[in-house]
């Protein structure tokens, strides 16, 4: 067992090693919670501009932010070259209005390594050496197009000359609390150059809001060290290495309300953007008392050409005679023991490229946590004391969610593009966190399920934007993988986590029974579900009065929820036979919603469509009703998740469970023609449970697997290829609507914009198709053989094509004969440059044609999925 796992082992018994970690977001300003404005516009409420100088009240960000696990001590880091007009102390990218293809980080920099302790952890950061273009980032996307891409801070010419640093950011925890940084900064260029580096450390404010009476503080106690004094916390020394130390800085985090809204400061004379305007501007604004509740250490040094400069800070809960001493010994100990963590972690991928991608993976997964707070009730009425919101945002945004209060560390797809959880997103991310730390995996998973998240009418909340909106129903799905991984590394199944789990899942089903299938047909609606703009209009409204939708894949995700609940009630059975009874409710949801999708039963509406060969949506108007959207999208492949292979002995020690299932089936022969050949057992004596049957999934298979369709050099599109030269085109009562082949970023404002499914490449849907493909492989066995790619007359089994497709996956980010990676495109600077060749960036989808990497560059959360791709492609 290595050092982090041994950790790992004591977290499980109580040690706080998680107590502390990178718990700070990378944007604060302009998220809902924060937005106290009176329409509710978010984007506009607190923008980049007025963050420095803006104490917030719901959470911090910084750059390399650390902090304890609800951000009382903040830590991070600001740097300034000399020339920018503000210091560097976030992450500055545009806003969704700003963008042309909505919210986008202009910044460059890599999340490289993190132990899920955070006993070591390591990111980059590229800061150039001349002014940061924010103007012209500002300028240039404003007058581009939807059709255009994006301009980035590449294209800005300011990493041209090499006149940039590298900072690379490293913490080593010495204990639970005694903590070390470096910042490591490497000038790139071919001159000397200046750079300020300032170790900032803040409280989060909870005192303005009246919930805490008492103000902690920081102080200088000589040159090289500062007391921070908590009243919860207890007190911290911060020593300071004086090896380019100039001086310290201290002001309170309180809002400059001078600067902001032209009326006096109550809080503080030193306000939070002092330090700023001190450095900067040159003017007398910092405490001179040397107290406060924001200090930073100021570091002027100058970096020789190709040359580099340290600097180190390090924070005891106790006294040290000597803090440096042992500085850099304790940095190669944790190095080295997150080197024999991963090498575990790695086992056999064997080639170098791969254990980089992967490592980096994990990495970013690492970094992504966040504390969430947001008590909606709170956030809706105001605080004591405190200005009250509008009237009208107690019937606004979320206003039906007063119950819910999160006070967690979560973990986000992307902190500073979507610094808030996503329930579809965090149940993909728990795969690969499974991998590497499954209690942190296990306890996401239970905590979207508590009585503060979820809803009393048993729904999962989405995401902070509107928690009432509809994602699909794959928590079910996780919570069984997460469980199922966590087996294969224990030898212990966790029935108590699949337990607690399960029972909660049973009212968030029953919930999407009762609100999703209205005319009570076992044919569902969704509405967005997840899948922006793949539709032929926003499924979330009405086109016309009357009008509904009934989608197959909101139906197929039903049942594929069916399945994951029946999984886990076999599960439980071979614990608890009690469960044999929900083992049988969940066949008998699955065999109706199959039923109805096949116009079998009491509907007489049928998502297949026997001249195509596909599934689509259904659109019933007051004219028009049972009316086929023929858009070939994911929508038609979603049918293929849903399947369950029962392996014999489950099927033999659950006597109960087997005989009412027999007759069930003998009683409703023709639903139990749609269970594929359950009759008859496939290799190894398995069950087949599958929407499916044999014609039906080859007819799927071969659009899926059709270059000139679906099949990429990178994966499975989510629109057909064919759509690109024959666009999908429909009337709806006088409204003319159509849809074609989009392979890059959406060119409408569709749901923001800011991502498209009209072509792309999405890891999670990926992910779900190869899961699907090795369940019928695990049935089928090597006598199943299909084409693929179609057309090429090469014949080959379900588990290599699902091998052939998970290498394209994976080839978006692996290097290619050239050296090149397709993520990054034509861009020669990442795909030639020493200092970039080798930093993974994890976007939120990908060019359907070319790999390109688009959207969030920093979504490891679902696209993390990736690490997990390659450990089941070469273990």
């Amino acid at each position: 067992m290595t050092q982090e796992e041994k950790r790992l082992e004591a977290c499980r018994e109580g040690s706080p090693w998680k107590e502390w970690g990178p718990y700070l977001s990378e944007r604060q300003w302009a998220t809902v919670r924060e937005d106290y404005s009176e329409g509710g516009n978010a984007w506009e409420s607190i923008v980049h501009d007025q963050a420095r100088s803006k104490s917030y009240r719901w959470g911090e960000d910084g750059i390399g932010g650390f902090s304890n696990s609800d951000q009382r001590i903040c830590f991070s880091w600001a740097f300034w070259n000399g020339k920018d007009k503000i210091l560097k102390e976030r992450l500055f990218g545009l806003t969704g209005h700003e963008g042309n293809h909505g919210e986008d980080v202009k910044e460059l920099y890599y999340y490289l390594d993190s132990t899920p302790t955070h006993s070591y952890m390591k990111m980059l950061y590229k800061y150039p050496i001349n002014e940061f273009p924010y103007s012209d980032l500002v300028l240039k996307n404003q007058k581009l197009s939807k059709k255009e891409r994006e301009y980035e801070l590449l294209d800005t010419g300011i990493f041209d000359k090499d006149e940039y640093f590298d900072i690379f950011l490293e913490y080593a925890k010495v204990s639970q609390d005694d903590f070390q940084f470096k910042a490591v900064i490497h000038n790139r260029s071919n001159k000397a150059a200046d750079l300020t580096v300032l170790p900032t450390l803040w409280f989060r404010n909870t005192w303005s809001s009246g919930r805490d009476k008492r103000i902690p503080e920081i102080k200088e106690v000589s040159a090289n060290e500062m007391i921070i004094k908590h009243h919860l916390l207890g007190d911290f020394h911060v020593y300071l290495d004086s090896d380019g130390l100039s001086e310290q800085l201290y002001c309170d985090n309180a809002t400059n309300r001078v600067r902001l809204y032209g009326v006096p400061n109550k809080q503080s004379d030193y306000p939070k953007d002092a330090i700023n305007d001190y450095i900067v501007d040159g003017k007398n604004t910092v405490n001179p008392n040397k107290e406060g509740t924001k200090a930073s250490a100021v570091y002027r040094i100058n970096v020789p050409a190709q040359g580099s400069k340290t600097v180190r800070v390090r924070m005891s809960p106790v006294a040290l005679e000597n803090p440096m001493q042992d500085f850099d010994s304790n940095f190669e100990l944790r190095v080295a023991e997150a080197d024999s963590f991963y090498r575990n972690v790695h086992g056999k991928v064997a080639d170098k490229d791969l254990k980089n991608i992967q490592r980096q993976a994990f990495a970013g997964m690492m970094w992504s946590k966040q504390f969430y707070y947001y008590n909606v009730r709170n956030w809706l009425y105001g605080d004591p004391g405190r200005m009250k919101p509008s009237a009208s945002r107690a019937k606004g945004r979320n206003s039906d969610w007063q119950h819910l209060y999160n006070y967690d560390i979560l973990s986000m797809p992307d902190k500073w593009e979507y610094p808030w959880y996503a329930a579809w997103d965090l149940a993909f991310h728990c795969i690969p966190l499974a991998r590497i730390d499954a209690d942190f995996a296990k306890g996401q998973l239970l905590l979207l399920l508590k009585e503060r998240y979820m809803h009393p009418n048993g729904q999962i909340p989405a995401y902070e934007w509107n928690f009432t909106d509809v994602n699909p129903p794959v928590h079910a799905w996780a919570v069984r993988r997460v469980f199922q991984i966590d087996q294969q590394k224990t030898g212990k199944p966790d029935f108590e986590f699949l337990q607690k789990a399960f029972h909660k899942l049973l009212i968030n089903f029953t919930w999407w029974v009762n609100r999703k299938d209205t005319n009570g047909n076992n044919v569902f609606e969704g509405g967005f579900l997840g899948l922006d703009n793949i539709g032929v209009f926003d499924r979330n409204h009405q086109i016309v009065e009357d009008a509904r939708l009934e989608q197959a894949d909101s139906t197929s995700w039903m049942a594929m929820f069916s399945l994951n609940m029946l999984r886990i009630s076999l599960d439980l059975s071979m614990e608890n036979p009690v469960y044999q009874d929900m083992a049988i409710k969940f066949f008998e949801h699955f065999l109706y919603i199959s039923g109805a999708m096949n116009s079998i039963g009491d509907t007489d509406v049928d998502l297949w469509d026997d001249e195509d060969n596909f599934y689509y949506d259904v659109m019933h108007t007051p004219t028009k009703p049972n009316q086929r959207m023929k858009v070939k999208s994911m929508v038609g492949l979603i049918p293929l998740f849903a399947i369950e292979i029962l392996r014999a002995e489950v099927y033999d020690k659950l006597p109960e469970f087997r005989e009412r299932l027999d007759f069930f089936l003998k009683e409703r022969p023709k639903l139990a023609s749609l269970v594929s050949r359950w009759e008859e057992p496939g290799q190894g004596e398995r069950r087949l449970l599958s929407i499916l049957r044999g014609f039906r999934m080859k007819k799927i298979l071969e659009r899926m697997l059709d270059e000139d369709e679906f099949l990429s050099p990178y994966g499975i599109r989510a629109m057909s290829k064919d759509h690109e030269k024959n666009p999908y085109k429909m009337n709806i009562e006088g409204q003319k609507f159509e849809v074609s082949y989009i392979p890059g970023e959406s060119d409408s404002s569709f749901f923001g914009g800011n991502s498209n499914w009209r072509g792309p490449i999405w890891f999670p849907v990926n992910y779900l198709i190869l899961e699907s493909l090795l369940k019928f492989s695990y049935y089928y066995g090597e006598d199943y053989k299909v084409e693929f790619p179609i057309g090429s007359g090469d014949e080959h089994t379900l588990l290599e094509v699902t091998q052939g497709i998970c290498d394209r996956l994976i080839g978006i980010f692996k290097k290619d004969e050239k050296g090149y990676r397709p993520v990054y495109g034509d861009s020669l600077k990442q795909q030639t440059d020493p200092h970039f060749k080798d930093y993974i960036l994890f976007y939120e989808y990908f060019n359907g044609d070319t790999g390109l990497g688009l959207g969030a560059s920093h979504q490891t959360g679902w696209t993390g999925l990736v690490a997990e791709l390659i450990h089941r492609y070469h273990n």
